[in-house]
């Protein structure tokens, strides 16, 4: 059973940041069934941690609150984080709890970034903010982000496409098989002769590196 974890900064309620994690974390758990594995999947509203992040910011000793949920995050299997955009970056709320967790709290997880906001203005938000953050952090973030202006709730436009392919890319890494490693494909050889399959992995059997760099100049 894997453990997806969803962070979402809205601050009101019903929140279009909540109604696009929803629809995000119901894809990546469609995605990941289809791949046959079991996900549980916890919601985190950050601004219910409004008042232990602000103690955390003064003090560095956090609640045993914050600890509990800064602890769910760091054994998840993958996260998907969605923010609004206030003064074109994510939310202040959203950056304290990103602040709180430790440095290593997210090396090489798969991360699906997702944004709303009030206009289509906003979406390089993904791009040039949500991204440079969780690089930083170590995590794996995936290719294709979903963001959302108020227009696309209203039906006039279509986000399944771009919310299914973001999902498909997360479920990938969730269900990726033991010793894949991403960028890579299985080896298979047969015969001596090495062939590479769409898939990632990396075998313990077959040529090491000294047999491969074996008369390698280096030029």
């Amino acid at each position: 059973m894997k453990k997806l974890v969803v962070l979402t900064a809205g601050l009101s309620s019903p929140s279009t940041t909540r109604m696009l994690a929803e629809q995000v974390a119901a894809a990546v758990e469609a995605q990941v069934t289809k791949r046959g594995e079991g996900v549980e999947v916890e919601f985190v509203e950050i601004r219910e941690y409004a008042q232990d992040l602000a103690q955390f910011m003064t003090t560095h000793v956090p609640t045993q609150h914050l600890r509990a949920v800064q602890e769910k995050v760091t054994a998840a299997d993958a996260l998907v984080a969605v923010t609004p955009v206030f003064s074109a970056s994510y939310s202040g709320l959203f950056k304290m709890f990103i602040d709180a967790l430790s440095t290593d709290s997210l090396n090489s997880m798969p991360v699906l970034i997702a944004a709303t906001a009030g206009t289509p203005r906003h979406q390089l938000v993904l791009d040039f903010a949500m991204r440079p953050l969780f690089t930083y952090l170590r995590a794996t973030v995936m290719p294709t982000g979903v963001f959302a202006a108020t227009e696309d709730f209203g039906g006039t436009t279509d986000m399944a496409p771009r919310v299914e392919r973001a999902a498909s890319e997360l479920a990938s890494y969730m269900v990726r098989a033991d010793g894949e490693v991403a960028g890579l494909a299985p080896a298979e050889f047969t015969g001596g002769t090495p062939r590479r399959d769409a898939g990632t992995q990396v075998s313990g059997g077959g040529m090491d590196f000294a047999s491969l760099l074996k008369g390698h100049t280096g030029d």
